[in-house]
């Protein structure tokens, strides 16, 4: 299935390519377009807006589109519940929520910094995002102590 949303995408817009990609459509294709296009363009391409107000798959309450997607498709990987306080963290400014969800923003604005074409900075997200995963899954118990180094 074809997916689109608004172009230049940062926690949130990073964060859902790899959840559906994962764990709901192996096969997605995302889109990046201009704000105002997102609706025309997903008629005209048969693909599913998403985090954009309007949306069936957008930000609901307090809660994010990485939320509804977990919500929609009854996820329920403890990691993926404990990223998706990150993503919440970072994506509403609301860093109290997970002590990861602060890094989690200066590492996408910093990515949006580097990479214009989005699909480049899209390919990055995924690893990372990746990489988030396994921490929450298999080493968040894991500490780093300079000194026994």
């Amino acid at each position: 299935m074809k997916w689109i949303t608004r172009e230049r995408p940062k926690i949130d817009r990073i964060a859902c390519p790899w959840l559906i990609k994962n764990f709901v459509d192996p096969m997605a294709e995302f889109i990046f377009v201009p704000k105002e296009d997102v609706f025309e363009k997903a008629k005209l391409l048969n693909a599913i807006p998403y985090d954009i107000a309007g949306a069936e798959y957008t930000h609901e309450g307090e809660r994010c589109t990485f939320d509804y997607i977990i919500k929609k498709h009854n996820l329920t990987d403890p990691a993926i519940l404990q990223i998706a306080e990150i993503v919440r963290g970072a994506d509403t400014d609301r860093f109290n929520l997970a002590q990861q969800a602060a890094g989690l923003w200066a590492i996408s604005a910093g990515l949006s910094y580097n990479f214009k074409d989005d699909h480049e900075q899209l390919a990055i997200g995924l690893i990372i995002y990746d990489a988030l995963y396994s921490w929450a899954k298999y080493v968040q118990e894991e500490k780093h102590t300079w000194k026994n180094n």
